[in-house]
């Protein structure tokens, strides 16, 4: 890149993803208190562990999957890189190294976001608090995105915030799916029970999209209706199906505007991804198995990411195994 530095664009890219996901961690803590409810609530907290693929470190330093040790592990713990603080240290991170680009209002919520963080005490996870506490994180970086959109220049930078934000998007919201459906539900006979319609109720909320998913389907709820929404909605900004057009477009645009070399194999596996999520239905995707069809997107989200920072960030490059070549 001639005008942005790399280094200045895999920042900008990952305080996307950063903030992105510290919101998305807050929103899956507070439902999940509607999942503990049940007579699963154990393996409800556990789930979380499984959803993010951290369950060999959280169990080198915790015997049990309860709540309180998830909950720290997820929110306050410094040692976990997955917590929410963690998220939000990186960010701040990032945005430091960003002080020549982005605007001092980002850069002083950030601070703040960060420093407000720092001076919680376990105390105040405590589950009256919780609800608080996530609200509070949702509304800090909903405030950053606020802030972000009014007053970042609109430059290459821009385009890469915007894709990192949409590749995170996407990225959570095939795990929400994937706990749900291979964990949550182990058997055919709670299909359309209470509780799995309570559980999907959950998913929607915890992806920030009950409200729009009602607006589609005013009532009832199956689980092909909320995969398929949550998967191929082009409306909904959170469906796997518009972020994937959206980091599409925001590449494109780099490419054509400014004139960026390289991205041609990510935009390559960019239009696979979107053909199949134009092609394919929600009952041929759980006829074939919900599971098998999140973890293929995660692995070529997991791949898209590879490629950009091979192409912009000074990653290795891939073979064509997908592994970073020496």
């Amino acid at each position: 890149m001639h005008r942005l530095l790399s280094r200045y664009a895999e920042a900008i890219y990952w305080l996307a993803r950063y903030v992105e996901r510290a919101e998305n961690l807050a929103r899956l803590l507070d439902v999940n208190e509607t999942f503990s409810r049940d007579s699963r609530g154990w393996q409800n907290w556990r789930s979380i562990l499984q959803i993010n693929r951290d369950e060999e470190r959280f169990f080198e330093n915790h015997e049990e999957a309860d709540a309180d040790s998830v909950i720290y592990f997820y929110t306050l713990d410094q040692r976990n890189i997955s917590s929410i603080i963690s998220a939000v240290n990186a960010a701040r991170s990032n945005a430091r190294t960003l002080r020549p680009l982005i605007s001092t209002e980002m850069w002083i919520q950030l601070n703040m976001f960060s420093n407000n963080l720092k001076s919680m005490q376990r105390e105040d996870l405590s589950e009256p608090r919780l609800a608080r506490f996530c609200n509070q994180v949702k509304e800090a970086c909903q405030t950053h995105t606020g802030i972000t959109e009014g007053t970042f220049y609109r430059d290459e930078s821009w385009f890469f915030y915007q894709i990192g934000r949409a590749i995170e998007r996407a990225d959570q919201t095939t795990r929400l799916l994937d706990v749900k459906y291979h964990l949550l539900l182990p058997n055919n006979e709670t299909v359309g029970s209470p509780l799995d319609v309570s559980q999907w109720n959950a998913v929607l909320r915890s992806a920030a999209g009950y409200h729009a998913f009602r607006r589609v389907q005013p009532s009832g709820m199956t689980q092909a209706d909320v995969a398929g929404f949550l998967l191929f909605h082009s409306r909904f900004p959170r469906s796997v199906r518009a972020c994937v057009h959206d980091i599409s477009n925001r590449l494109n645009h780099l490419r054509s505007t400014y004139r960026l070399i390289g991205g041609a194999t990510a935009l390559d596996e960019l239009d696979e991804l979107h053909s199949l999520l134009d092609d394919i239905t929600i009952d041929q995707v759980i006829d074939k198995g919900l599971h098998e069809f999140v973890d293929w997107v995660q692995l070529k989200l997991i791949r898209i990411n590879a490629e950009l920072g091979a192409a912009y960030f000074g990653y290795p490059a891939l073979n064509q195994e997908g592994q970073a070549a020496d």
